[in-house]
């Protein structure tokens, strides 16, 4: 058994907000041509039939204002260029044309295609080049954040595909309420900023406070001393306010949030893992986010598993129903564990936020029945230690952990 999977024991995720795959990790393809990311060829139309070419000039805040569209029928545009005909598919070529929705300005509803250049987002790209990147991780539902991070939490969103927050007496029990009801128990927490910022959560995880919530200072001391849970999940500030210390500048990176916040705060998660010589050998966290918010991806989302629901014509805003048999649009997702080659892209799997308690729930669980046919049927991220691990598929495979991960100065 790889030693990076005997000595796990516990799995962090950090869920930022609203960006693409391309938007803030494309330009890796520049140097890796294994990074399936920005390319020349690359493009959109606007409605004054000018070809629009994916450009490095993504800027950390005040471009992106007003918020790109990304509910349902917003994101049906931008994957299916509106389209509507029984075979229609996926082209990625309606982005443009539904910012322009946003605000009648057509030079301004090119800036939906603009990406990051790597020395812009020194933090993540880093993670991104050190660790392992995800070529093809999306979003579950081509929607907004409520109805996707459901998924990470229960493997699916019971029918919803909008910013629904109330999903009571659902027939799955959250990853969290699996772990803390296993015999034996399990541990797992649901960390948001404070209490100005609040938590995207939906209204029944809610229900199980203090046990499965704590605020981002007791995930610091937590780390510090050595008493994370197995299972934690992370959540950044989602809006600048006042705190006890000054200014809170919003951390989530969503539009128009600025990004360099966001880049500083998934340095803190890293360096307070990295920090505690132990929690860091027996860690592996994921960066990961909701949803594309809107911003221009090129990667046509693939069919999936149903989770038996359907969203009606009318939940879906399109005239259509929706089978939930087809994942949303490409988001950044990087696993960090000082067990992972250097470099490593994970090129031939494809994943979606119900990996999250799929993975979570096999590893510290085993066998878990009571779950939707998506989340079952999702790919792992990490692997069990009690069955046979196929070395391509086991990505904290190595024998001696590596002693050259990078370290995030916070001044």
């Amino acid at each position: 058994m790889p030693p990076g999977l005997d000595q796990l024991k516990h799995i962090v995720v950090l869920m930022m907000e609203n960006r693409s795959f391309d938007h803030m990790l494309g330009d890796l393809a520049a140097t890796n041509p294994k990074i399936d990311g920005i390319t020349p060829d690359l493009s959109n139309p606007d409605t004054a039939g000018n070809i629009v070419k994916a450009q490095p000039l993504a800027e950390f805040q005040g471009q992106l204002d007003p918020d790109p569209d990304h509910h349902f029928p917003g994101v049906d545009l931008q994957i299916f260029n509106g389209d509507t005909s029984a075979g229609r598919v996926p082209t990625m070529q309606g982005f443009v044309k539904s910012y322009l929705s946003q605000q009648r300005d057509v030079k301004h509803s090119q800036k939906i295609m603009y990406y990051f250049p790597q020395k812009k987002l020194p933090v993540l790209t880093t993670l991104a080049k050190e660790f392992a990147v995800f070529n093809r991780w999306f979003s579950s539902i081509p929607g907004p954040t409520i109805c996707n991070r459901a998924f990470a939490h229960y493997g699916t969103s019971f029918g919803k595909v909008g910013m629904d927050l109330f999903y009571i007496n659902e027939p799955f029990k959250s990853v969290y309420n699996r772990l803390i009801s296993a015999s034996p128990k399990r541990t797992s927490k649901l960390y948001y900023y404070d209490q100005a910022s609040s938590t995207q959560e939906i209204v029944n995880l809610l229900q199980h406070q203090p046990e499965l919530f704590g605020l981002y200072e007791q995930f610091l001391n937590d780390c510090d001393q050595g008493k994370l849970p197995d299972y934690s999940f992370v959540e950044p500030n989602y809006s600048d306010h006042d705190g006890d210390n000054g200014e809170e500048l919003a951390s989530d990176q969503h539009p128009d949030h600025h990004v360099q916040a966001g880049e500083l705060f998934i340095a803190s998660v890293y360096n307070a893992i990295k920090g505690n010589d132990d929690l860091w050998k027996s860690t592996a966290l994921l960066v990961v986010y909701d949803e594309h918010g809107g911003i221009y991806d090129h990667v046509p989302p693939p069919a999936c598993m149903p989770d038996g629901f359907v969203a009606t014509p009318n939940d879906t805003g399109t005239g259509m129903e929706f089978r939930f048999d087809r994942l949303g649009v490409r988001v950044p997702a990087v696993l960090v564990s000082p067990w992972i080659p250097k470099g490593t892209v994970v090129t031939d799997r494809v994943f979606e936020h119900a990996s999250i308690p799929a993975t979570v729930t096999e590893f510290f669980l085993g066998d878990y029945d009571q779950r939707s046919p998506r989340e079952k049927a999702a790919e792992r991220f990490v692997e069990r230690t009690d069955r046979p691990v196929d070395a391509k598929r086991n990505l904290l495979s190595l024998d001696v952990m590596r002693d050259d991960c990078p370290d995030f100065d916070l001044g």
